[in-house]
């Protein structure tokens, strides 16, 4: 097995809805509003309408559940979702929860990726998995994601 790269990730977030403490930890929803991505077989726009339905636990671990919709470069429609987990030191995740600049090697921040479409240029995506490696900005989320071969 090896990491192909896919493409990089670049999503606009909207601030935190913040739903409460339920019997799964605190609720949180991030509505993505745009963003890009740019790789050697995929590239092209986020469309806004998704978001992250996220569980953040009691031990300050996030639980990601993101669904969204890319457009790609030629027109493409494709569908992606991605399930993960950022955790890290408290200290840390108290400076990314406040929107600072926080170096992505102090944080562990991976995501599973599954990608849904029926054009016919991508269908080759509906058989792929992926895997990334991501860092949240005070606005957005960026992620490097590379297929398993």
């Amino acid at each position: 097995m090896n990491l192909e790269p896919l493409a990089a990730f670049h999503v606009e977030l909207d601030p935190i809805l913040d739903l409460g403490d339920s019997p799964w930890g605190r609720r949180r929803v991030i509505n993505i509003v745009g963003g890009s991505f740019e790789g050697p077989r995929l590239s092209g726009t986020v469309l806004p309408g998704g978001a992250d339905w996220q569980i953040l636990h009691a031990d300050g671990m996030a639980s990601i559940d993101t669904r969204y919709t890319l457009r790609t470069h030629d027109g493409a429609h494709l569908y992606i979702s991605t399930s993960g987990v950022r955790h890290g030191p408290p200290a840390v995740l108290d400076r990314l929860s406040r929107g600072e600049a926080v170096d992505p090697a102090e944080y562990y921040f991976r995501l599973f990726c599954r990608f849904e479409t029926g054009d016919e240029r991508y269908l080759w995506l509906n058989r792929t998995l992926a895997v990334a490696s991501g860092a949240r900005t005070a606005h957005a989320v960026r992620y490097d994601a590379y297929t398993l071969t």
